[in-house]
């Protein structure tokens, strides 16, 4: 049996790719702040665990409650507070990095120990096209019409992340996943793919053979080797 860690998997695409990993087979440990916010993930038949990616001794607990970990779903993320350069400032970029950025840092060195256990460990950490300088510069890209600072130039620092993970432990498969425009809170549910299309991508990351690519950035259509 696989076991997997999903953060941020009370809701959206966390809670999404909870349901289609635990149809595949997987037992599923559902991260997230907040546990009264776990009954749908009970409902699919996730374990939910206490889990916010800012705290380092929530993390810690979390991570130290599992016997062994497989997969690891780096999929926590906000949005923050700033949408434009009238309110851009520190603590906005701060905030946002916190979560995206240093959240997956925290979770993935604390969860190395049990993953370098596994005889198949996979890491995928969900990303977004508005990180990736071609889409945001391609018209004709859903990233295009992005212009938020804090958000974009985080999910930028987690395809590095994954890039640099992927070059220092090449015994796993550790890659970025690419959700693309899909409905949720973060977009107030403005986007035009649904959850299962936007994790089609990181479920299929996270069901990768020991043969499977690493250090790559995967949306539902393409991939890019780095």
């Amino acid at each position: 049996m696989t076991t997997t860690l999903v953060t941020g998997a009370n809701k959206g695409l966390g809670l999404e790719t909870t349901r289609r990993l635990i149809a595949a087979g997987h037992t599923v440990y559902a991260g997230m702040r907040d546990l009264a916010a776990g009954g749908a993930a009970r409902k699919f038949g996730a374990i939910p665990v206490q889990l916010d990616v800012t705290d380092q001794d929530s993390v810690d607990k979390a991570i130290a409650s599992l016997r062994e970990l497989d997969v690891l779903i780096n999929n926590a993320a906000i949005g923050g507070t700033s949408w434009g350069l009238d309110d851009l400032d520190i603590e906005a970029m701060r905030m946002v990095f916190e979560t995206n950025v240093f959240g997956i840092v925290r979770v993935t060195q604390a969860a190395l120990p049990l993953l370098q256990r596994s005889s198949h460990p996979v890491i995928v950490n969900v990303a977004s096209g508005l990180g990736f300088p071609r889409a945001l510069l391609d018209p004709d890209d859903d990233s295009f019409t992005g212009y938020m600072v804090p958000y974009a130039s985080s999910k930028a620092a987690v395809i590095t992340l994954t890039v640099q993970y992927a070059k220092n432990l090449p015994g796993m498969r550790i890659n970025a996943s690419d959700p693309g425009y899909t409905a949720t809170d973060l977009n107030q549910h403005n986007g035009h793919q649904t959850v299962t299309e936007g994790t089609d991508a990181t479920v299929a990351l996270a069901l990768l053979g020991p043969d499977g690519p690493t250090g790559e950035f995967h949306s539902r259509r393409s991939h890019i080797t780095y």
